[in-house]
C-alpha cells in the first residue's frame, strides 16, 4: 500500500535532560493541544484515516450488524430508596442509560432522569448520581464531551422539580450524604489559570472535601478536610450504615493503599460548621482499608493488610490499637475476596474471584460463618444493589455470551432462594453458537498464565484462524469475562477466535500478581502478552499475521510496548486512548498518580525501567530498515483527560517518520482522533458503534478477512 506520512513535521529541537542521558523530544510541540500546528497535524491525520476507515470493505456490513444487534434491551439492578424501587434502562440504541422509578418492584415505571434530553448528540453524560437516605433529594454530576470534570445538581426526588444548587470543579469525586439530608459530602479543586474543559493538560493537584448544606451557594460550602502538605491526596467519605460516623479513606496514587480517618458526627453539637475534628485510626499507606459496615464501635473492613488476597477485619473504635484488631473472614487459600456488602441486618454478601470467575457467598456478619453459596455460571457478578437494612437484594450475571440475568433474593423470606428477575436476550445471538474456554498456558519465567478463548463450536486447529487479543495488566484491575456484542460478530461474521489474556500487573490473584508486574517487573506485562500470542501460534489456533492485539488506556501502552518488542509476532495492533510517553505522563492531568503503577522518571532507577519500554522512546527513527511493523490503528479523543492526546499524537509522529520511511511498510499506520470525546466512560452508545465498526473494519482489511454470513 504504501502510504505516505509527509504531513508528519518536525517543530521542535528539544532535548531533555534525564540524569545525565540527554532525551530528543521532537515531538513535544504536540503537547499544546490549542496550537494551530497541532490542530493541523490531526486534521491532516483524520483526512488519512477516516476515508481509509468508510472504504474498509466489511466497515458497512459490521456497522449495520453491529447496530441491529446493539439494539437490545439493558438493565441495571434495580435499587431501593425510602418506599421507591430504581433503576436504569436502556432500550437499545439510546445514546445515554434512562433512571427509572416505580413504586412497587413489579408496578409500571416511569421516567426519573433522562441524560438524553441535556444533549442532541448524546455527549453529556451522568457520571454520578445519589439519592438522599429518606428519597427526598436527588444529586446527580453530569460530565460533557468524555471530560472527566463534573458539574453536580440537585432536585427534588418526590416531585423532580430542580433546585438552584451548583457544584462545579468536581473531579474523581465521592457524593455522600448525610442520613439528616441536610446536605451532602464531595471533592472538588480549586479554581487554575486557564480552562478546564477536558481539553486541557495542567496537572489535577490540591483536591479538598467539602460539605454542601441544600439550599446554599457553592461558595459557602464547609471545607471539612485538606492536606496542603500533600497536593497529591485524593480523599473519599462514606457515610456509615447508622449515619453515625464519616469514614475518611486518603490515597495517594493509584496504589491498593489509604489513610483511613473517621469523626463522630453525632459529637458535633452544632451540625458540620469546618474542619471536622478527624481521628486517625490508620495514618500510613501500608495496606487498603475499605468500609464495609459497623455495629456500633465495631467497623468492618475488607483489607490487603498481611493479606495479598484480602480479608475481613473488625476494628473497635473504642480499642483502636492494632493488636486489638481482628480476623472475621481470613483469607482465602487461593481465591481473592472480592467485594463485600451488609445485607438483612446480620449477613454479608461476599464476592471470591476463582481463576477469573467470580463466587457468591452469604456470611453471618457476627461470626464470620458461611450460610450458603448463591448458584452462578462461569462469569462475572457486574452489578449489586443491596442495603443493610434491606432484606432483599439484587446481583446481574454478564458472561462472553450472556448478557446479563438478574437475580433477586429476599432473605426475609421463610425459604429464601434466588430468583430471576430479569433476563435479557439478545435476538439473533444464538450462545450455543460459541464455545467459551479458558486455559493456562506459560509465561516467559514459566508461571501459568489464565487465558479467555471464545470462538465456533466447530473451530479447525489448522492455524488459520484470525484472533483478537485482548489484555490489560495494570492497577489491579481484573478482566473478567464480559459481554461484547462486536466481540461476538468478530467471532461469528469474521470466523475469528476472541482471546482474552489474564496477565499480570491486573488484580486476577490480588496483590502479588499485581506487584508481579508493576514498577521495575512492568516487563513482566509484556512478556505474558507475548506469550500468550506464541501459545496460540504453537497451539496451532493461528499464525503471527492473523493476530491483532488490542488494549485501551494502560492496555494501549502494553498493545505499542508489545510491537515495539515484537513487531513480527502481530498482523494488527490497535491501541486505544493508550499511555506512549513513559517519562512525561507524570506532569499532565491525573498522570501523577499512576507513579504508584509505573514510577517516576524524576528518579534515576526509576527512570532507566521507564525508558527501557516506553513506546514513544523505542520507536525506530528513519530511515528505518528493520522488520516491517504490523497494521497500526491508534485512537484517542480531544476530551480525553485522563490519558492526554498528546500520548497518541506524538508516539504517531514518531511512528509514521520512523517505521513509515521503510519501503517495505506496507500496512497503514494511523491515528483516529474522535470529538467530543474523553477517555471512554459516558461514551454515547453512536459513538461507541461508529468506534467499534472502525476498529473491526481496520483488522478485517489489514488481516484480509472477509464477511461471513
Amino acid at each position: 500500500m504504501g502510504l505516505k506520512y509527509s504531513s508528519v513535521q518536525c517543530f521542535s529541537k528539544s532535548v531533555d535532560d534525564y540524569h545525565g542521558t540527554p532525551i530528543c523530544d521532537p515531538y513535544n510541540w504536540l503537547e499544546d493541544p490549542d496550537s494551530e500546528e497541532t490542530k493541523a497535524f490531526v486534521e491532516e491525520q483524520n483526512k488519512l484515516t477516516m476515508p481509509y476507515l468508510e472504504q474498509c470493505a466489511v466497515r458497512a456490513q459490521f456497522q449495520q450488524r453491529l447496530t441491529e444487534l446493539y439494539d437490545y434491551p439493558k438493565f441495571s439492578c434495580p435499587f431501593k430508596r425510602g418506599d421507591r424501587y430504581f433503576y436504569f434502562h436502556n432500550e437499545g440504541l439510546q445514546n445515554q442509560d434512562v433512571l427509572y422509578v416505580q413504586d412497587s418492584l413489579h408496578g409500571p415505571a416511569t421516567v426519573f432522569f433522562d441524560p438524553n434530553a441535556l444533549s442532541e448528540d448524546g455527549t453529556v453524560a451522568l457520571k454520578m448520581g445519589r439519592l438522599s437516605e429518606d428519597c427526598e433529594y436527588f444529586a446527580y454530576g453530569l460530565s460533557s464531551s468524555g471530560s472527566d470534570w463534573v458539574t453536580v445538581h440537585f432536585m427534588r426526588a418526590d416531585d423532580l422539580s430542580l433546585l438552584p444548587d451548583v457544584l462545579e470543579r468536581v473531579k474523581f469525586s465521592c457524593l455522600a450524604w448525610t442520613h439528616d439530608a441536610k446536605g451532602i459530602f464531595y471533592n472538588c479543586y480549586p479554581r487554575q489559570d486557564g480552562k478546564a474543559d477536558g481539553t486541557e493538560t495542567t496537572t489535577n493537584l490540591n483536591q479538598k472535601l467539602y460539605y454542601h448544606v441544600i439550599g446554599t451557594k457553592q461558595s459557602e460550602d464547609i471545607l471539612v478536610a485538606e492536606f496542603p502538605d500533600n497536593p497529591k491526596w485524593h480523599s473519599s467519605v462514606a457515610v456509615s450504615d447508622d449515619g453515625r460516623y464519616a469514614v475518611l479513606s486518603i490515597t495517594e496514587g493509584c496504589e491498593p493503599v489509604n489513610q483511613l480517618w473517621y469523626c463522630d458526627l453525632q459529637q458535633l453539637t452544632d451540625g458540620i460548621t469546618g474542619l471536622l475534628p478527624w481521628v486517625k485510626l490508620v495514618d500510613n499507606f501500608e495496606a487498603q482499608y475499605s468500609y464495609v459496615t459497623n455495629e456500633g464501635t465495631v467497623f468492618t473492613f475488607r483489607s490487603n493488610l498481611e493479606a495479598p488476597r484480602y480479608r475481613l477485619i473488625n476494628i473497635d473504635l473504642q480499642k483502636p490499637d492494632r493488636q486489638h484488631w481482628s480476623t472475621l473472614i481470613p483469607q482465602h487459600d487461593k481465591d481473592v475476596l472480592g467485594f463485600v456488602s451488609c445485607v438483612n441486618q446480620r449477613h454479608l454478601l461476599v464476592n471470591y474471584v476463582h481463576d477469573v470467575k467470580d463466587i457468591l457467598q452469604l456470611y453471618e456478619l457476627a461470626t464470620g460463618q458461611l450460610v450458603r453459596d448463591l448458584p452462578l455460571d462461569v462469569g462475572t457478578v457486574v452489578g449489586v444493589s443491596c442495603k443493610k437494612k434491606h432484606s432483599g437484594f439484587f446481583y446481574k450475571f454478564t458472561s462472553f455470551t450472556t448478557p446479563g440475568i438478574i437475580y433477586h433474593f429476599d432473605l426475609g423470606e421463610e425459604k429464601p432462594e434466588p430468583r430471576v428477575f430479569r433476563r435479557v436476550e439478545v435476538k439473533g445471538i444464538n450462545q450455543e453458537d460459541y464455545l467459551t474456554t479458558q486455559v493456562f498456558y506459560p509465561s516467559k519465567d514459566g508461571t501459568k498464565i489464565p487465558m479467555f478463548l471464545v470462538h465456533a463450536n466447530d473451530l479447525k486447529k489448522d492455524g488459520t484462524n484470525p484472533v483478537f487479543l485482548y489484555g490489560y495488566g495494570g492497577f489491579e484491575h481484573a478482566i473478567q469475562p464480559h459481554y461484547n456484542v462486536a466481540y461476538l460478530l468478530y467471532v461469528r461474521h469474521l470466523g475469528g477466535i476472541l482471546a482474552v489474556a489474564n496477565i499480570r500487573g491486573g488484580g486476577e490473584y490480588g496483590l502479588t500478581w499485581h506487584k508481579a508486574g508493576t514498577l521495575g517487573n512492568k516487563q513482566t506485562c509484556f512478556d505474558d502478552f507475548q506469550c500468550a500470542a506464541e501459545y496460540l501460534i504453537q497451539e496451532k489456533y493461528t499464525t503471527a499475521s492473523r493476530i491483532a492485539i488490542n488494549g485501551a488506556s494502560n492496555g494501549g501502552l502494553l498493545v505499542a510496548a508489545c510491537v515495539n518488542q515484537r513487531p513480527d509476532l502481530f498482523g494488527c495492533a490497535v491501541a486505544e486512548v493508550g499511555v506512549m510517553d513513559m517519562l512525561k505522563f507524570h506532569k499532565f492531568t491525573i498522570g501523577h498518580a499512576w507513579t504508584t503503577d509505573y514510577g517516576c522518571a524524576d528518579d534515576p532507577e526509576q527512570f532507566k525501567w521507564l525508558f527501557k519500554y516506553s513506546p514513544l522512546h523505542n520507536l525506530p527513527p528513519a530511515p528505518y530498515a528493520g522488520s516491517p511493523y504490523p497494521a497500526i490503528l491508534l485512537l484517542t479523543a480531544d476530551h480525553d483527560d485522563r490519558v492526554v492526546p498528546l500520548h497518541t499524537l506524538k508516539y504517531c509522529a514518531a511512528l509514521q517518520h520512523g517505521v513509515g520511511s521503510s519501503a517495505t511498510q506496507r500496512q497503514p499506520l494511523m491515528v483516529r482522533v474522535d470529538t467530543r470525546s474523553g477517555h471512554g466512560a459516558g461514551k454515547p452508545t453512536a459513538k461507541a458503534i461508529l468506534e467499534d465498526t472502525h476498529i473491526f473494519a481496520f483488522i478485517a482489511e489489514t488481516l484480509g478477512l472477509s464477511w461471513k454470513e
